[in-house]
């Protein structure tokens, strides 16, 4: 994806070269229209409140409004968020497609809690580029500073802990990044001229057990969750996952702590419910990112949508599943391991096949704590052995590709986050052995989070291209999917989806790439 990429058009002319509209964003916030909530916030200029677009409350006159691109935008300009409307419900935008890559690549880390330890100048070391660069894309993206978003990322983690959590105000401001309770304090008696005990309302005990949270993380509206839910129960790892009719669970790791994790749907809130069993509270962003990067959260899905429908393949696909999202990864590693295993086997053997793996390289969990149905955590990196690998039944070309990726993998954790754009990803990921064109799309698509992956050589992209039964090229393919981006990657999910539904498809018993992972 080039830096500068456009975004498809969508409903009102919001924005025009990263410019706000502001007749538009006015109408907008007067109708009240639920499909920009997150794309602009509302400045209050009388009150110095900030507003989502929905807000409940009176629409201000025109002439006190002005409309930012972000929350930490309206914050870095002094002001405060609507405890009516309540910013940090909003669904998140400029981690899918509104911003740059670069941009989009920050704001990851950034919600992983990056600049609650770094700085900007280590940021932009990862991200390849200078600090002065960084804060200018920031700037042209956000209308914000990168300090000023992650403040304001702690800031409205802290609000939502605070309204829909039991936690002391200690916990909420370890939680939430603050380095310490004081600075957390000032913060916001700053902005609210009072301290955070007092924006709790009177609210009932939760029955849970004080060793979880549980927190609703929005999406936009229409959210397809049978759809990812089905996706997952169909690879789902018994011991490490476990699926229900409504709800997803897996064990958790990160730094060496283990959790589990429970997502199910909550459509009266626009919402998945995140229930979490972690020991480490300082983990809760990260945890947090990672679920919304997992089901895809961030997806402007109405932009996409409108994109996809005007290709005459896609558009009936896209009216029967509008709300289709990419199911991403809890962690990437994990993924890249499961899709080098699956490699031209089918979907139930893949899962068969990781699982033995799970039980015999990866650790057994001792706490009684943790559901009954999670058991094991996923190997690590440093666990892997070719000789281990390949008694799990396996050519040894693939056991070598796996052990292969481990140790790199081991030597350098971030290896599969630190990966270049979309012209170069595939590239790169290409460049390990066993790891071909598709599976370092593939790997793009779930774990990089790229909207513009895609699997020019997938059988069932092509069976479900097929034009009087005679199927395309992948050359012929991807020069029609020219038209999709920059969202290959949900017309590749919603050809996988109609695919997987077609009976010909089944008696065909071809082996598609799409079973994988």
């Amino acid at each position: 994806m080039s830096e500068n990429r456009e975004t498809p058009s969508t409903a009102l002319s919001i924005l025009g070269d990263m410019q706000l509209n502001r007749q538009a964003c006015y109408r907008a916030l007067l109708a009240r229209d639920e499909r920009h909530d997150g794309r602009f916030f509302t400045c209050v200029k009388t009150t110095r409140i900030y507003c989502r677009p929905i807000c409940p409350a009176r629409p201000p006159k025109f002439e006190n409004c002005e409309f930012v691109l972000s929350a930490a935008a309206a914050q870095e300009a002094g002001f405060r968020p609507c405890l009516r409307c309540r910013p940090e419900r909003s669904p998140s935008l400029w981690t899918s497609g509104g911003a740059s890559t670069t941009v989009s690549h920050a704001l990851r880390w950034i919600d992983d809690g990056a600049l609650d330890e770094e700085n900007v100048a280590s940021l932009a070391e990862r991200l390849g580029i200078g600090a002065r660069q960084l804060r200018r894309l920031f700037q042209q993206h956000l209308g914000a500073s990168p300090i000023s978003v992650a403040q304001t990322r702690r800031v409205l983690l802290a609000l939502q802990l605070i309204e829909q959590t039991d936690l002391s105000m200690v916990e909420v401001a370890l939680a939430s990044g603050f380095q310490s309770v004081r600075r957390f304090n000032e913060t916001f008696q700053k902005l609210y001229d009072r301290p955070p005990a007092q924006l709790r309302r009177l609210r009932r005990s939760s029955d849970a057990p004080t060793s979880q949270l549980s927190l609703l993380l929005p999406y936009r509206k229409p959210y397809d969750w049978p759809s990812i839910l089905n996706f997952f129960a169909a690879r789902a790892i018994p011991g490490l996952e476990h699926v229900t009719e409504h709800a997803y669970s897996r064990t958790i790791e990160i730094d060496g702590a283990i959790g589990a994790l429970q997502v199910r749907d909550s459509p009266e809130h626009s919402s998945l419910l995140a229930i979490i069993q972690f020991p480490q509270l300082k983990s809760l962003p990260q945890i947090i990112s990672r679920v919304r990067r997992m089901f895809d959260l961030n997806a402007d899905i109405s932009a996409i949508s409108t994109a996809l429908a005007q290709d005459r393949v896609l558009a009936p696909l896209v009216e029967q599943r509008p709300g289709l999202r990419i199911p991403g990864a809890w962690d990437g590693f994990e993924i890249a391991v499961r899709a080098i295993l699956g490699q031209q086997i089918t979907v139930e053997a893949a899962r068969k096949l990781a699982s033995k793996l799970v039980v015999q390289l990866g650790a057994p969990l001792d706490d009684a704590s943790l559901p009954l149905e999670l058991t094991h955590r996923f190997p690590a990196a440093e666990d892997f052995r070719q000789a281990k690998i390949e008694k799990l039944g396996m050519p040894r070309a693939r056991a070598a590709a796996i052990t292969n990726l481990a140790a790199r993998c081991h030597a350098d954790p971030l290896l599969l986050e630190s990966v270049g754009r979309m012209e170069s990803a595939a590239e790169e990921l290409g460049a390990f052995p066993g790891i071909g064109p598709w599976t370092a799309q593939y790997i793009a698509m779930r774990v990089l989070r790229e909207s513009d992956a895609f699997l020019a050589a997938d059988v069932a992209l092509q069976r479900a291209m097929a034009i009087d039964g005679v199927r395309p090229t992948a050359k012929q393919l991807l020069a029609h999917a020219e038209n999709w981006r920059p969202w290959r990657a949900y017309a590749v999910m919603h050809l996988w989806t109609s695919d997987s539904t077609n009976t010909k498809a089944k008696q065909d018993k071809e082996i598609s790439h799409a079973v994988l992972a």
